[in-house]
């Protein structure tokens, strides 16, 4: 689990949970469901990085990266939103989040993981150059800034072709086949299923219906062809959790319009 030693010493005097987020992240989105299922008391600091709010000297110092979400929990910062999840699921033990049946733990773990591998490469890839990458362009002293504090050179390379250069047809072909993989096993994986491993909703389907939501609502990635994923992200809709995680966290400008299909 990466708990980090933050730079910035001012977060270790927090006390209580604390949640560095954004509405329209799905990654935020992960954490925000978690915390809600487990019924957990937290704090937000919410950041608009549509406006480029997390990219600060101040915000680097707790979460290296300069991504969302990021967890504190007593002065212990976490980042990495499957990790954080998992870490929230130990929090309460009564209300379990992964299968107790060892098989279908692995395959839990296996989607939960999966989601976090395919996120820069195809995920935030499909959405920034259909949607977000004209909102993402940086000037030269925006640019300066970033580079400045940001160290790891994907994330370099990624923000460079969404804020300017573009993504290559290769790289975006790529990731629509990604998602289209994914998604077709998904579709035979919810077959005469409700949740995606054993028989209760778990922190698979926590670290899913937020690409399912976020590609269909910036993207227009169509599920119009697959009916098992269509009924498994209408009955995470109809959990108390995903209205106060999801939904009132998302802009409203940017919602679907109503009678809008998946």
């Amino acid at each position: 689990m990466p708990v980090i030693e933050p730079t910035n010493q001012a977060v270790k005097s927090l006390q209580g949970l604390h949640l560095y987020h954004s509405g329209v992240s799905n990654c935020s989105m992960r954490v925000r469901l978690a915390l809600e299922e487990k019924g957990l008391k937290w704090v937000s600091h919410h950041l608009n990085i549509l406006k480029k709010e997390h990219i600060t000297e101040e915000y680097f110092g707790i979460n290296p990266n300069g991504l969302v979400p990021t967890l504190v929990h007593d002065g212990r910062v976490i980042i990495e939103s499957d990790d954080i999840i998992e870490y929230i699921d130990d929090l309460v033990s009564e209300t379990p989040l992964r299968p107790s049946d060892a098989d279908e733990l692995a395959i839990m773990e296996t989607w939960l993981h999966r989601a976090t591998g395919i996120h820069v490469g195809a995920v935030k890839t499909h959405i920034y150059e259909k949607r977000v990458r004209g909102q993402m362009s940086q000037s030269a002293e925006e640019k300066a800034r970033y580079e400045k504090l940001q160290t790891n050179p994907t994330l370099l390379e990624f923000h460079r072709k969404s804020s300017s250069d573009g993504f290559s047809q290769e790289e975006l072909d790529s990731a629509k086949a990604t998602l289209d993989d994914c998604f077709d096993e998904l579709e035979q994986a919810l077959d005469g299923r409700d949740w995606i491993a054993g028989d209760a909703f778990s922190l698979a389907d926590i670290a899913w219906i937020p690409l399912h939501y976020t590609l269909h609502t910036l993207a227009g990635y169509s599920f119009a062809d697959k009916p098992n994923v269509q009924n498994w992200a209408l009955r995470i809709m109809q959990r108390p959790s995903y209205e106060t995680a999801v939904t009132e966290w998302w802009p409203t400008e940017m919602r679907p319009a109503v009678g809008e299909g998946s």
